[in-house]
């Protein structure tokens, strides 16, 4: 009797912890289900204001000008396929760099800075070609507050056609982050699909690595081509640095140079056919060229390095042209391997201009053993700390390209008069760094 009060007494405890767990269990799963229901309401919530943000943003551009040319250039293709402007006068290609648009819900006050720096400094330059040298999109989530980063794409890519103005890019490390939301092919898709008029961006040949590596050509009206522009794609990261947090970037490719060399003397071989035929005479062929991508050689850091350790003072391989170096640290976040496109372009002496981006706060141009290396002058507002309060990086870099093949490179800071702005523009501190040497 006794025993079978005791497993009563047991069943009861057993029941009674049963149900503890069962209700536990239940608590806990309304719990689960709570926390799901807020997330779920808070990505419901920023994504509602990221599309609203965006779509007001899309409505400013809109209400953009087109940009008043008198008598526009309209590139056509050549029998390569390639891009070609054709002028007896100057050309005017601008360089934007880093415009770092976010499209997110954190970014969007400034990804319309970002839209008035662009359209008030266009608007005035009335230039023939815009070439931007990467990171048009900075999807970063816990700046940007979005991964999708082919909606910076688009608000770039409508800003131009709005503006009226051709343009092309090389890709930068931001444009396609690993965890974005697009690949760089299907980025590509989108920028080479004939949506928009002004966009002059090609995929590139499928057997050259990267995407957008394309070669522009400025003419005469006698058909003498005068000036190449090769655009690049320098990569991203590399090394197993995949989130890019030990800024460990990669270099131009082999078969990219491969690819330069072959366009060089393809153009040369027309050009001196072309002369032939107009029966020029003593006439040098060799086409002058510049080259645009991202991330910078090494042979900047090397220039910079011994720049600043001769006491800022020019070398027999460094001339000092103008800027200055704000970057701290490595001063120059360079690919970390080994390339040979410097030494390719001294060996060819085609390119005599190389013009890239990605260190904001430098806007250097040197002289290195011939061959004048130029950061472009930036954009961002979102990516650096601070960098939005601070004005004397952010502009544009102009280069008039003249009929005899020369070059004039003109930094153009967004801060000056001339720039009247199509939205009210912010204030900034315009204190100018100090230079120093860089780290090894």
């Amino acid at each position: 009797m006794k025993e079978k009060v005791n497993e009563e007494v047991l069943n009861e405890k057993q029941q009674l912890k049963l149900e503890k767990k069962k209700k536990r269990r239940k608590i806990g799963r309304r719990i689960l289900l709570g926390i799901i229901a807020v997330i779920a309401l808070f990505i419901a919530i920023i994504s509602l204001i990221t599309a609203l943000g965006n779509k007001s943003n899309l409505k400013k551009i809109a209400t953009i000008e087109k940009v008043k040319y008198e008598n526009q250039l309209v590139p056509e293709k050549d029998e390569k396929g390639n891009w070609t402007f054709t002028s007896d006068e100057d050309l005017k290609v601008i360089q934007l760099t880093d415009i770092h648009i976010g499209a997110g819900w954190l970014s969007l006050k400034k990804d319309l800075m970002a839209i008035n720096a662009v359209a008030t400094m266009l608007t005035a330059e009335k230039p023939d070609l815009v070439i931007v040298t990467g990171d048009i999109a900075y999807p970063v989530p816990f700046q940007a507050g979005t991964m999708n980063n082919k909606s910076a794409a688009k608000i770039f890519a409508d800003l131009m056609e709005q503006l009226g103005v051709y343009w092309t890019l090389g890709y930068g490390n931001h444009d396609t982050e690993a965890y974005s939301r697009y690949t760089r092919e299907e980025i590509s898709d989108f920028y080479g699909s004939g949506a928009y008029k002004y966009c002059l961006f090609r995929k590139g040949p499928d057997d050259v690595d990267g995407y957008g590596n394309q070669v522009i050509n400025i003419k005469k009206t006698n058909n003498i081509i005068t000036q190449s522009l090769y655009i690049l794609d320098s990569h991203s990261y590399t090394g197993g640095d995949i989130f890019g947090i030990f800024w460990k970037y990669d270099n131009i490719h082999q078969n990219q140079v491969n690819w330069y060399i072959k366009n060089v003397k393809a153009y040369n071989e027309i050009n001196k056919k072309t002369a032939e035929e107009l029966g020029l005479i003593d006439f040098d062929p060799a086409i002058r060229s510049s080259m645009f991508f991202h991330i910078p050689l090494v042979e900047m850091k090397d220039a910079i390095t011994e720049y600043a350790n001769n006491d800022f003072k020019d070398t027999d391989n460094v001339e000092f042209i103008y800027g200055a170096a704000g970057e701290s640290g490595k001063v120059v976040f360079c690919g970390i391997g080994e390339d040979t496109m410097f030494e390719t372009i001294r060996e060819l002496g085609s390119t005599k201009a190389i013009f890239n981006g990605h260190d904001h706060l430098n806007t250097l141009s040197l002289k290195y053993k011939g061959i004048q290396l130029t950061y472009g002058m930036s954009i961002d507002y979102l990516a650096y700390i601070g960098i939005s309060e601070k004005g004397f990086q952010r502009g544009c870099t102009v280069i008039t390209y003249k009929p005899d093949g020369s070059y004039e490179i003109t930094p153009e800071n967004y801060y000056q008069d001339k720039y009247v702005p199509i939205f009210e523009r912010e204030k900034v501190t315009m204190d100018k760094p100090t230079m120093v040497v860089p780290e090894q």
